[in-house]
């Protein structure tokens, strides 16, 4: 099928107190306008007689009618599309129906997730008393298939005095032969951050309920030269290939992020080595450090401990003074434990990011039975503290994403949703060749639009491609104005969880901006300055550029998610998480359109929309 619909965007929220168009309204010549205006002349002169005849007619049968006719009917009708729903019915709707979350309280950073006879395991920074930071400790679920889970008892809690202060992040390593540890950062009682060990009580327990810490623990103090605060969150323990045993952890010296390298024989003991694996100047504290090995020649996944010429290595860490997730891809040289990036300008913390949105602390897993490598990250909520306290639960964790080198760059991974995903779709909608000229919007009628698997594919005019750009290739995302920032080649995309007079709404977009030498780059945005108009926390823009090689489409997919919208550009390349909180676009209220607010290009877009059903979060059935 084939639609053109040009309509004008309403006046949307920018600022409490200032407001901006997201597509100009059209403009008539000026001759029309005066034919009409003429036209209009006569039609009233014409008109005006009878007028007056029908409103005496009228008026005297109001006063007959208006003698039957109660006070309720004479109401005005509710305007649905201005409806306002109460706060205690927006929260309701904010929970999540298909991301990961407990039942009540805060979670925090993903720790240690481990597969083991037939389950996988995630632990997670959790409260187990209330939605906001505090008492952590390691709380525990497991799955079959990465979207319905269990919740278990809580694993590690606060109760010696080197953890006192919190059972803080770390992870599992199982051994081949059978046993199994956690490794984990214990903030002691003066606050200083000691690394401590744990082993669950039964091994041949397939769910691991019940876990013991170590009994000399801390195995861990903090090395000279290193703050008693900046040291944390020990990695999974492999073997290199030269038979020896490896555990790394982030830190810092005075700026400079960096990770440490630890050999050990027993794990128990580690011995730091002289030097680091990696460092950086100017980045800062690594904390959630994550290594491991990418494919050059497929998409198969490799254990942490695979090494050989056609590997690549991943270092990943995380800041929480800017709550983001980098990574780096480069070379590591097992015999020195040493790791170099393959392009110095993308190196770890100035580089590229894991997710552009909110997202962060993400640890991976290695999935023996389906030989790729998954990660999650936590998204934190973007609203008040009030609110998580309102709600009675606070921060989610994406939907289970693979990664693997794109080979096609050589300079970016792929990150994508877990295949296991699509089980929870229904009622497909497609969309064909959806014609989009400069400054329109195509409403999508797919009936409830809250949860939704949405994938989709742009093409661009390509005479339009020769036009000389307005931005000379100096546009960013989170420097604009957001889907209002008309320019030639952009933006245009999809608006999600949008009320039906677009007073609230979300867009996800692409914008194209040419050099002057004609070169181009691709945006991929989201537009969070309209999302809500209750809103008391975020108002930005995410987004990055993203690389399109030639001949390729331009590709989207979303994960909307009621509070929740994860996506995903050119097969992952480009990632980005946003929390939102609409107070009318929500429930049936909920719709999507598709919009082009270019002023130079006509877009085609082809479009399938699923209906995406619930998982299951519950407590094991014990």
């Amino acid at each position: 099928m084939k639609t053109t619909i040009t309509e004008p965007f309403t006046d949307l929220e920018h600022s409490p107190n200032h407001h901006t168009t997201l597509l100009n309204h059209p403009e008539l010549q000026q001759g029309a306008v005066r034919k009409q205006s003429f036209v209009r002349v006569l039609s009233s002169i014409t008109l005006v007689s009878l007028f007056f005849v029908l409103a005496f007619v009228l008026i005297v049968l109001n006063q007959q009618n208006s003698t039957n006719t109660t006070a309720a009917n004479s109401s005005p009708p509710e305007d649905k599309s201005s409806r306002r729903y109460s706060q205690s019915d927006r929260l309701t709707w904010e929970r999540t129906a298909y991301h990961f979350q407990p039942q009540k309280n805060f979670i925090y950073d993903p720790n240690g997730p481990l597969f083991h006879m037939g389950w996988y395991h995630l632990f997670y920074q959790y409260n187990p008393y209330a939605p906001i930071w505090g008492n952590m400790s390691w709380g525990h679920a497991v799955t079959k298939d990465m979207i319905n889970w269990f919740e278990l008892p809580v694993a590690l809690t606060p109760t010696e005095w080197y953890d006192f202060e919190g059972v803080l992040s770390g992870s599992t390593t199982a051994l081949p032969n059978g046993q199994i540890f956690a490794l984990y950062t214990g903030n002691a009682n003066d606050f200083s951050q000691l690394q401590c060990k744990a082993v669950p009580v039964n091994m041949s327990d397939p769910l691991l309920v019940e876990w013991v810490k170590y009994e000399d623990n801390p195995i861990l103090y903090t090395p000279p030269g290193i703050g008693l605060k900046d040291y944390r969150d020990p990695s999974t323990v492999w073997t290199g290939p030269d038979g020896k045993h490896r555990m790394i952890m982030g830190t810092k010296i005075n700026r400079t992020g960096l990770v440490l390298v630890y050999h050990t024989t027993d794990f128990v003991n580690y011995v730091m080595l002289d030097e680091p694996l990696h460092s950086v100047p100017n980045t800062d504290m690594w904390e959630c450090v994550d290594f491991y090995p990418v494919s050059t020649i497929n998409d198969s996944a490799l254990d942490i401990a695979a090494y050989g010429s056609d590997i690549k290595h991943v270092i990943k860490e995380s800041w929480e003074g800017h709550g983001m997730d980098w990574y780096s891809i480069g070379t590591y040289d097992a015999m020195k434990d040493k790791w170099t990036p393959d392009n110095p300008e993308l190196d770890v913390g100035i580089g590229l990011r894991v997710d552009y949105g909110r997202f962060f602390a993400s640890k991976s897993l290695y999935d023996p039975l389906k030989k790729r490598r998954v990660t999650w990250g936590y998204v934190a909520e973007s609203d008040s503290a009030d609110q998580d306290l309102n709600r009675g639960w606070a921060t989610i964790y994406n939907v289970a994403r693979t990664v693997v080198l794109d080979r096609k760059t050589g300079t970016h991974l792929l990150h994508w949703p877990v295949e296991e995903i699509e089980t929870l779709r229904s009622d497909v909608r497609e969309f064909k060749e959806i014609g989009l000229e400069p400054g329109s919007i195509v409403p999508l009628d797919i009936g409830h639009a809250t949860q939704l698997d949405i994938v989709a594919t742009f093409e661009v005019d390509p005479k339009s491609l020769s036009l000389t750009s307005d931005t000379n290739g100096e546009y960013g995302c989170t420097t604009s104005s957001g889907a209002t920032d008309r320019g030639i080649l952009g933006p245009f995309g999809i608006a999600v969880l949008a009320d039906e007079a677009r007073s609230e709404l979300t867009p996800v977009y692409f914008y194209i901006a040419k050099s002057n030498d004609g070169g181009v780059t691709t945006h991929f945005c989201t537009d969070k300055l309209r999302s809500s108009l209750d809103y008391d926390g975020e108002r930005v823009v995410y987004g990055s550029s993203v690389p399109v090689l030639d001949g390729e489409e331009l590709t989207m997919r979303l994960l909307v998610d009621h509070s929740v919208v994860e996506g995903f550009a050119m097969g992952g390349r480009i990632v980005m998480t946003s929390r939102v909180y609409p107070t009318k676009a929500i429930y049936d209220g909920a719709k999507i359109f598709l919009f082009n607010n270019a002023t130079g290009t006509s877009v085609k877009a082809s479009l399938k929309i699923w209906q995406m059903g619930y998982a299951r979060v519950q407590p094991y059935p014990f």
